[in-house]
């Protein structure tokens, strides 16, 4: 799953994004992480992190790092890294070779369980050495049989988007079946992992087990086969949906909420909701190369990035939504607002790397039918 379900969906969100996103709090930001201390050792150690480029990379090396290094003493080199899918082969080619391009590398959901299934690519993590990783919600640690490989680094959610001109908000997915209200006026994403599957499974079925079978995915497919006479475009890009909401030539979808509430606050008719279901929610991982000597030094990172004040700066920086409850950070409701929202729903990784070709194959021909 290489689409929405990977990195692409993380360097979008730090690149498009953050660089149009001119209402973060920048001083804010940097106060609410000054509580975390002065650094008790000389920069003596160091600690090479891969990030998505661009934006994303320079937000993390402009507000994030320097904190980080404030704090402990270790340096930090930051290493440029594609996507996902990219990056774990770059780190397979190393492996092989014997070198570690970087320490600590950014992860998507999909590609951070790849890379557990090809073995001798992630190094085991060693909670007592981040307490602060504790706090997150269980389902960003991710636990393979070498022991805890991955820990969430921040997230990011694809949601219901409606024209508030137009129609009230929804307080359900459902709604969009509803050929009354939306008849050939939905804009919805073509590519088979781009969520709307996981958003069916959830409001009319068991969501996440549902996807699991064979039958349960046909089944899901048939309901959004039932949707397409309120679709009026089925969109590949991001710019297509953007346009098109700008237009009124359609009324509601699926859309990126940071990206819908920055349309908001520019004027356009767009609103994010989070109805009853919930919004399907993408999350990266910190993970640990195999060969790394840096143990120590990546356990205290992770510390520092799960701490509620770090993911808080995330959230004002970079504009990615934290891994924590609000009630834990001190952004205002305003600010969670514009990168977060509850419930959440999570997309069936498992389901998509083993059995990804059957559900292309029953996407595309559901869209190919009359």
């Amino acid at each position: 799953m290489t689409s929405r379900l990977a990195t692409p969906s993380l360097a979008r969100s730090g690149a498009l994004r953050v660089s149009r996103r001119s209402i973060l709090k920048g001083a804010a930001g940097l106060a609410a992480v000054s509580a975390l201390g002065a650094p008790a050792l000389a920069q003596s150690r160091s600690l090479k992190i891969g990030s998505y480029g661009g934006y994303f990379e320079n937000s993390f090396k402009e507000h994030v790092y320097p904190k980080f290094t404030e704090a402990t003493g270790i340096a930090v080199e930051s290493v440029t890294q594609p996507n996902s899918s990219d990056w774990l082969v770059t780190m397979q080619n190393a492996a092989q070779s014997g070198t570690v391009p970087a320490d600590l590398s950014l992860y998507a959901r999909d590609t951070m369980i790849r890379a557990s299934r090809i073995g001798g690519l992630l190094a085991p993590l060693q909670p007592a050495a981040m307490p602060k990783a504790e706090g997150l919600d269980p389902k960003f640690l991710y636990t393979a049989d070498s022991g805890l490989v991955g820990v969430g680094a921040m997230s990011w959610f694809t949601s219901m988007v409606v024209n508030p001109n137009v129609v009230e908000a929804p307080a359900s997915w459902a709604e969009f079946w509803d050929p009354s209200t939306y008849e050939a006026s939905l804009g919805i994403s073509k590519l088979y992992n781009s969520h709307f599957l996981d958003i069916a499974a959830a409001t009319f079925f068991d969501g996440e087990a549902t996807m699991m079978s064979r039958d349960g995915i046909v089944a899901v497919v048939e309901k959004v086969a039932e949707l397409k006479g309120n679709v009026g475009l089925w969109w590949s890009a991001e710019s297509q949906m953007e346009q098109a909401m700008k237009n009124e030539d359609v009324i509601g979808g699926i859309y990126y909420h940071d990206v819908a509430g920055i349309m908001a606050a520019e004027g356009f008719p767009i609103a994010s909701i989070f109805p009853k279901e919930g919004n399907p929610q993408d999350y990266g991982s910190w993970c640990l190369a195999e060969g790394s000597e840096k143990a120590e030094e990546a356990a205290a990172f992770i510390d520092f990035s799960s701490d509620p004040a770090t993911q808080a700066l995330m959230s004002r920086m970079i504009g990615t939504a934290p891994l924590l409850p609000q009630s834990a950070t001190d952004l205002t409701d305003e600010e969670f607002a514009a990168v977060s929202g509850t419930p959440a729903i999570t997309p069936a990784y498992e389901a998509y790397l083993d059995m990804g070709e059957f559900i292309k194959e029953t996407w595309e021909k559901m869209l190919a039918a009359a």
